[in-house]
């Protein structure tokens, strides 16, 4: 390697800032985030770090992954790891890939995350987007970092196929529809008697903490999921209406069940009854401001502090498709911004990484403040039917957004009306 092969802490503070180098995290994801998978002092990354964890080294397209992030051969990489013989494997793919001037900081715990005066970011709501090893945790009864302590409900989320939870899911787990928490006539979230009818009948209380995962499926099953082919975005778009209803610790299992399998835990297959509880505990909606309907939706349009947040993919917003086949016009609403879920109304790869987990969530704040999408206004993001606007709220609501929203109707509802407007091609 050109230069040093190992780093000191004072090296590695002061080039802190300098656009010519790039500091790689090699740890997973979820200490990216802020978990404290090693009990160090504190949890986060050195400031102004980029996630590219070890495990993705294993994919065929880890240098479209680097290149995606910005990331080139004449920079200088400091690589930094929970192993060090991870951090040199990681340099050793930079230096099969061209990088010259790679380098290795093996002392994070020790110095680093031990100094408070060196600056450190993590994800402001972290601990709402669990890993595996803290789900296994709760599994086995005990209670992990950041748990409340209380009763705990792991919900396989699916969409009218429990065949996906029957053939295996997280030990413990009780599967739930996601038609138990949305109607099928309008794709928004049911009445405030049915959801506390619905939450009762899950086991589920306002005290209740709430793991809700799904599995990935297949595009060739796409059209069995409104919204997306993920079942895993159902479990985000139930922790969506959750929260609405009042659920006060509603997580989510980052990667879904494909995190699980990945981790090398036991699966299972029986099925787990159900225990109902007697009172949800609570008013529903206990956080009304978590939905925006039509009227809403339109004030907003109207608004310099807001924002209404078209979570579709291209062709969906300039009007080629509508995105389902049950939705006849295809186009867009007016003055909506445009937060791109990716390459068709079933994926959202621009909002995640290779391997399903959240992207990380530097790239997501800054691609949204090129187009205008700012913490400091009061966001409503939307799709077709609201999963994929479910999934961008969770991602805003997780980087501590104080004004974040789901507009529940959606393009379904709006161009249901024919007197709503509605524009395609491309804007001016």
């Amino acid at each position: 390697m050109k230069n040093k092969t190992n780093l000191s802490t004072e090296e590695v503070s002061n080039l802190l800032g300098d656009k010519n180098v790039k500091i790689i995290d090699a740890r997973p994801v979820d200490a990216y985030n802020g978990w404290k998978l090693k009990n160090e002092p504190r949890g986060g990354h050195i400031k102004g770090a980029k996630s590219l964890p070890f495990k993705w080294t294993k994919y065929m397209d880890w240098i479209e992954i680097v290149n995606s992030k910005g990331i080139t051969p004449e920079q200088k990489i400091i690589i930094y790891a929970y192993k060090n013989e991870n951090a040199v494997k990681v340099a050793e793919r930079f230096l099969r890939n061209g990088f010259e001037d790679v380098n290795i900081y093996d002392k994070f715990v020790e110095e680093w995350a031990s100094d408070s005066e060196l600056p450190m970011e993590k994800l402001e709501r972290y601990k709402h987007l669990v890993y595996p090893e803290w789900v296994k945790a709760v599994t086995e009864g005990e209670i992990p970092p950041e748990h409340n302590g209380g009763k705990t409900v792991i919900c396989h989320a699916h969409y009218r196929n429990r065949n996906a939870y029957l053939s295996g899911h997280i030990p413990g787990a009780i599967d739930i529809d996601t038609l138990a928490l949305e109607s099928p006539e309008t794709w928004n979230r049911r009445t405030p008697e049915e959801l506390k009818e619905a939450l009762e009948r899950h086991g589920i209380t306002a005290d209740t903490t709430v793991v809700l995962y799904g599995k990935y499926m297949s595009p060739d099953n796409a059209d069995q999921f409104p919204g997306s082919a993920a079942g895993h975005i159902g479990a985000i778009r139930n922790a969506f209406i959750m929260m609405y209803a009042g659920v006060k610790d509603v997580r989510v299992l980052n990667g879904g069940f494909q995190s699980w399998e990945d981790a090398g835990f036991e699966v299972s297959v029986k099925d787990v009854p159900k225990k109902p509880v007697e009172d949800f505990g609570a008013e529903i909606p206990a956080n009304p401001e978590l939905a925006v309907d039509l009227p809403e939706a339109k004030e907003m349009l109207k608004s310099k502090d807001a924002e209404l947040v078209c979570v579709r993919s291209r062709r969906e917003y300039i009007g080629e498709v509508s995105g389902y086949n049950y939705i006849e016009k295809k186009g867009r609403i007016p003055g909506a911004v445009f937060g791109n879920c990716g390459s068709d109304a079933y994926h959202m790869e621009n909002y995640r990484n290779v391997d399903h987990t959240t992207k990380e969530f530097h790239e997501i704040a800054d691609d949204w403040a090129k187009i205008g999408i700012t913490p400091d206004k009061h966001l409503a993001f939307y799709c077709g039917t609201g999963w994929r606007g479910s999934e961008a709220f969770y991602n805003a609501w997780l980087m501590g957004f104080p004004r974040v929203s789901v507009f529940d109707g959606g393009w379904f509802e709006w161009s249901a009306d024919p007197n709503n407007p509605y524009e395609t091609g491309l804007p001016d």
